[in-house]
């Protein structure tokens, strides 16, 4: 098998040669001896088992199996090109892959600040896995992805996590609803209400109960839901009211209304989170980076992160 014998040098030498038409000054622009350039030459056509080139009348000439080896030299050497190239740019974070897992309420926000991103830089492909909050650290446990996104973050220590954007939990209802005229409403007025909830654990979840018990309240009827879209389907079928994330909400096209609740909106925040034991794509990087600068211009002063930098200060110091 002919390729277990060839080797980039041997190819290297002969297409230098082929070019200058000298194995002097083959030698010279490779740095090498003429009896060394002399002997690769003879290897490489006692590896090929065919004459590739002859001296007529001192004027260097490709034999045909010459020739058709140096056409392949040409393809090979600019697909080497071509990868390095392609290795510049992945150092540059320029493309390459990027995995994130996000929990489920994080869908309506990320897409956001990755099309952008995207464009901007096409070769990055980008994988977004979705999930209810356990789902996603479970991944995190296992290392699945390079970016995770919480509202709430996993008090870890093999976590390192940055807030990027301002999360308002509110209270939702129907417009038909009998809440839903009156303003200044007191905690206590929520107590013979439905309340929709998600499941046990999500961020809202936790921040919900923590608001019930911060007010006394004990609600007595509660029902729970798996998503922000079966909630939201829920509270405009007047099964009841619920808490989601202001970022979830399309207010002009829905019939779906803010209530006006004493101690809310509650203001959590949207993290991302990075392993700190793991290697960090250069992607990765690139993508924190843009959204430090654009989240802003993108989703508006009132979603305002905090974005500072601290994910990408801790995997390009000197120490990492």
């Amino acid at each position: 098998m002919i390729e277990r014998y060839l080797t980039f040098r041997l190819l290297r030498v002969y297409v230098t040669l082929v070019q200058t038409g000298s194995i002097s000054e083959t030698a010279r622009q490779l740095h090498l001896t003429q009896p060394t350039v002399s002997i690769q030459l003879k290897k490489l056509q006692e590896t090929v088992g065919q004459t590739l080139y002859i001296f007529k009348q001192q004027k260097f000439v490709l034999t045909e199996a010459g020739n058709a080896l140096y056409l392949s030299c040409q393809r090979i050497f600019a697909c080497l090109d071509e990868f390095n190239a392609q290795l510049t740019d992945i150092k540059a974070g320029h493309s390459g892959h990027l995995k994130i897992a996000m929990v489920n309420t994080a869908q309506y926000i990320l897409p956001r600040l990755i099309g952008p991103f995207q464009a901007l830089y096409p070769e990055i492909e980008i994988t977004l896995e979705i999930g209810n909050r356990e789902q996603v650290l479970q991944r995190f446990e296992r290392g699945l992805d390079d970016l995770y996104v919480f509202s709430h973050p996993p008090s870890l220590e093999h976590a390192i996590a940055e807030p990027f954007l301002a999360n308002p939990l509110v209270l939702v209802a129907d417009k038909n609803h009998a809440l839903s005229s009156r303003s200044n409403i007191k905690a206590s007025d929520l107590v013979e209400h439905r309340f929709l909830m998600r499941e046990q654990g999500s961020a809202t979840r936790m921040m919900f109960d923590s608001f019930l018990q911060s007010k006394s309240i004990a609600p007595a009827h509660m029902q729970q839901l798996s998503s922000n879209e079966a909630i939201k389907v829920g509270i405009s079928s007047g099964m009841g009211i619920g808490m989601l994330s202001q970022h979830v909400l399309d207010l002009q096209n829905s019939n779906l209304k803010v209530l006006s609740v004493d101690g809310l909106p509650l203001v959590n925040h949207w993290y991302f989170i990075a392993r700190n034991d793991r290697y960090m794509p250069k992607t990765a990087l690139k993508f924190l980076s843009y959204c430090q600068t654009s989240v802003t211009d993108i989703l508006g002063k009132p979603w305002q992160g905090e974005l500072k930098g601290k994910i990408v200060d801790f995997f390009t110091s000197e120490s990492q």
